[in-house]
């Protein structure tokens, strides 16, 4: 498994960048080849991806989710295997770190080749710029889910605006493959 690490600042209250990055729905507007993300229930998410003209879909799964500071999870079934967590960290009261890291396993031929040659982390850097683009540019969140997700299978009380919330914290294919962030 190669591991993939990336952080952000982004020029809002950690809060605001929680919420907006629970909103898993609206992950293709900032994630590169990512074509949707369903939400199933408040912990699992099917997603389908499209790299280098390799369409994928996968299941992921919340392990664990602490409002304002981390959403952690797996894929559960699909074309890719893949393990991480997003972790949010109050700079100031209008600034939040976003710290990403993922492991991923390639599974073919392709994925090896993006894993090898960088594309993987370049994908990631570049989803992560997204991020911080689309939440300072709306300067507010689009919906939220405040639940908690314990690992375990524990859920705590539900709370928020927008969609179902739950999901895979997962930034959107990486590699020419659609290994899925």
């Amino acid at each position: 498994m190669s591991t993939v690490r990336e952080t952000v600042e982004v020029g809002v209250p950690v809060h605001t960048a929680y919420n907006q990055w629970t909103q898993f729905e609206e992950f293709p507007n900032f994630m590169e080849g990512v074509e949707e993300v369903r939400q199933v229930d408040d912990r699992h998410n099917h997603w389908t991806t499209k790299i280098g003209g390799v369409r994928r879909e996968f299941d992921t799964e919340i392990v664990d989710q602490l409002p304002d500071e981390r959403v952690t999870w797996r894929t559960t079934s699909g074309d890719t295997n893949q393990k991480g967590s997003v972790r949010f960290e109050r700079v100031d009261d209008t600034h939040t770190r976003v710290e990403l890291v993922m492991e991923v396993e390639p599974s073919g031929a392709m994925d090896k080749v993006a894993d090898m040659t960088g594309t993987i982390d370049r994908r990631v850097k570049g989803d992560m710029k997204r991020f911080k683009e689309y939440i300072e540019e709306r300067g507010a969140e689009s919906g939220a889910w405040r639940g908690r997700i314990q690992p375990g299978g524990g859920t705590g009380p539900t709370g928020g605006t927008g969609p179902v919330g739950g999901g895979t914290g997962g930034f959107g294919g990486t590699g020419d493959s659609g290994s899925g962030f």
